[in-house]
């Protein structure tokens, strides 16, 4: 490292030292004293912020600030999600489809079924749409074949958080694709190429090991939940079952045909645009669930009421959880840690890879934003990425994407959904979501790296 030209200042040192400082505060207050993650982040988040030199007024808006944004972001996709998911398990649609994986694979083979069928569904989601679709079909999948909960989660968590990682038309991939003016199709080429084996080791092989180890019952409330004894009068089929829950990936897909390859401003593409929108995906699939799923297959309309407004209790804790994890992104963005992270890939001598790497690494770790981390590491580079041959700026693009989920930790709403959603501890979510994601990343960065001997 050379910092004689990038005027590293006291103040640099100092935010980087408060951000470790909160982050350590935030696990103790939870493992040690029991205290509830919200309350826990938010005396982290003024550690955080107060100790970097934001007036406490200040950090207290930053807080309200991320919070308000992260939830008006995903806050009303999860609870969508978990009255989509209420529906497909009163109804009997998530035992139908459980039904008919369970056919598909049995035994050892399941878990791969699970990676393949996140993969599918996770292609053009966001994360956390993915993950509550799947919820209710991992939750239904682990009781029916009477396998550990973790053997069938890990594979899918896996197979969604790596094309979120390194696949477009996910936003992070995106993002770099275009700041690097790297080729879209070769990048999504070789992110295919790389994440194959990221969701193996990451996926069945890490899930098998850790269910061996690590026994995690089914939480009572969310599991209760989404795994209700179906109250139809008649189970509805495998394929207008199938249909509901991919919905929102069909409209997803449309909304991204429309994007790369439509006219902009024409009729079709903003209907597509639209109608590909998570909210409104969401929203038409719960529409089609309550018509198709419920009145159609004889459940009255006070009991499907009932099951909506019920689905939205347990997740209320976890939408304060993941508000205040976006409340300590806000504040240590508006403390200029993105800033301070710049300094040092300014003043750092690595090769283009391991460069890209381990600034979106570092981004991520102390903002909690795989897309925060991406932006800044794209915009930082791609000055010096303008020589690069097409599959050069695709791999360093890719790089980019892998370092950007690296050990996800308390500042990550992903982290907080993991574990609220199956009822974890914090260091269990550390193993099960931290650890995965960092497979996927390393995974990620040694894949770069042997394409680049390959093809250049």
């Amino acid at each position: 490292m050379d910092f004689s030209s990038v005027a590293w200042m006291a103040h640099d040192t100092r935010l980087m030292v408060c951000c470790l400082v909160a982050i350590a505060t935030i696990i103790v207050l939870i493992s040690a004293t029991k205290l509830p993650p919200f309350l826990s982040i938010l005396i982290g988040t003024f550690i955080a912020g107060v100790g970097a030199g934001l007036p406490p007024e200040d950090v207290a808006k930053a807080f309200s600030k991320g919070a308000g944004a992260i939830l008006g972001e995903a806050g009303i996709i999860i609870a969508l999600g978990s009255m989509l998911g209420a529906l497909m398990a009163e109804s009997g649609a998530a035992d139908r489809i459980a039904t008919t994986l369970l056919g598909l694979g049995k035994g050892r083979s399941l878990p791969w079924v699970m990676a393949l069928v996140a993969m599918v569904i996770g292609l053009p989601l966001f994360f956390e749409v993915g993950l509550v679709m799947m919820v209710p079909i991992i939750f239904v999948m682990a009781r029916r074949s009477g396998q550990p909960l973790l053997k069938i989660a890990i594979p899918a968590l896996a197979g969604m958080t790596t094309l979120h990682a390194l696949m477009p038309p996910h936003p992070g991939p995106l993002i770099a694709v275009s700041a690097l003016h790297a080729d879209l199709g070769l990048t999504m080429l070789l992110g295919f190429m790389i994440a194959i084996p990221a969701v193996i080791l990451a996926g069945p092989l890490y899930g098998n090991w850790l269910s061996r180890r690590m026994h995690v019952g089914e939480p009572a409330d969310i599991g209760a939940l989404f795994t209700a004894t179906p109250r139809a009068t008649r189970q509805p089929g495998f394929g207008i079952s199938l249909l509901i829950i991919l919905l929102p990936v069909i409209l997803m897909l449309g909304s991204t045909l429309a994007k790369v390859a439509m006219a902009p401003e024409s009729n079709l593409a903003l209907t597509l645009k639209f109608l590909g929108e998570p909210l409104v995906a969401l929203g038409l699939a719960v529409v089609a669930a309550v018509i198709c799923l419920g009145w159609a297959n004889g459940i009255s309309r006070e009991h499907v009421g009932t099951t909506l407004r019920k689905a939205l209790a347990p997740i209320a804790v976890l939408l304060l959880t993941i508000g205040a994890g976006g409340g300590l992104k806000q504040t240590l963005l508006d403390a200029g840690v993105s800033h301070t992270i710049s300094k040092f890939a300014e003043g750092a001598h690595m090769p283009y890879l391991l460069l890209a790497w381990v600034i979106a690494v570092l981004l991520r770790q102390a903002t909690g934003s795989a897309t925060v981390a991406t932006t800044t590491t794209a915009g930082i580079l791609a000055p010096l990425m303008a020589g690069l041959a097409a599959t050069q700026s695709s791999l360093v693009a890719l790089a980019i994407g892998a370092g950007s989920v690296f050990f996800c930790h308390v500042n990550d709403a992903g982290f907080w959904m993991v574990r609220e959603y199956f009822g974890l501890e914090l260091k269990q979510t550390i193993w099960v979501w931290s650890v995965l994601q960092t497979i996927v990343s390393v995974v990620g960065l040694i894949g770069t790296f042997l394409l680049w001997e390959w093809f250049v």
